[in-house]
């Protein structure tokens, strides 16, 4: 069995996604004994964003500098990594109201049209397996959930949902931990809510 943990925040030890995102693989650990553990801090060893260059190996061209081939075997390693795990733990911070940057970055080099997903008559199709688990660690200065004013502004989590769901991964849980910007007493309010979270998921995987 196999966990693919990501983590995108700039933050590093200030992060909250990074500790919940930590919190939900020891569960996982405690719950899967001897589940094998693939990491990757995005946000210090970022993919590079796509360009041109790339675009004219897509199509057949040549790979025009050491760097740019490094990088196209980097995105092919990040595709091999998802199809061979069972659990994907992914730490999404909100930044300006969507995703990490870095986070983009991956999710531009796994969501592949003949590989990750198809395009079909009835529109495009997922070819991930349904029974990879996904876990989002999300977090937020502000609260966009439920009722929120500001909920039209929300961008991250909805979008994970989406890209994910485009490639056949459907069973998303996401913790969250919102507000977190909002004073010390609002963020330690946030992680403690997240954390409850992350326990009535480990009680459930253990009973199953």
């Amino acid at each position: 069995m196999k966990l693919l943990h990501l983590d995108s925040s700039i933050t590093g030890p200030h992060s909250v996604s990074r500790l919940l995102t930590a919190e939900i693989v020891a569960a996982q650990i405690t719950q899967h004994p001897g589940i094998e553990i693939i990491y990757h801090d995005l946000a210090n060893e970022p993919a590079l964003h796509l360009s041109p260059a790339h675009l004219k190996v897509f199509q057949g061209g040549p790979v025009e500098s050491e760097a740019l081939g490094q990088d196209l075997a980097l995105g092919g390693r990040y595709l091999d990594e998802l199809f061979a795990a069972d659990v994907l733990v992914i730490g999404a911070p909100m930044y300006n109201f969507s995703i990490a940057t870095q986070l983009k970055a991956w999710i531009d080099r796994v969501v592949v049209a003949g590989k990750t997903f198809r395009y079909t008559e009835r529109g495009p199709e997922g070819l991930l397996s349904a029974d990879k688990k996904v876990f989002i660690a999300s977090s937020s200065g502000g609260v966009y959930s439920g009722e929120s004013p500001a909920r039209a502004l929300e961008h991250n989590e909805s979008y994970l949902r989406g890209v994910l769901s485009h490639i056949g991964l459907k069973e998303v849980t996401v913790v969250r931990a919102e507000g977190i910007g909002l004073g010390p007493d609002a963020r330690q309010n946030a992680i403690e809510a997240a954390r409850r979270k992350i326990d009535e998921l480990g009680q459930v995987g253990l009973a199953a």
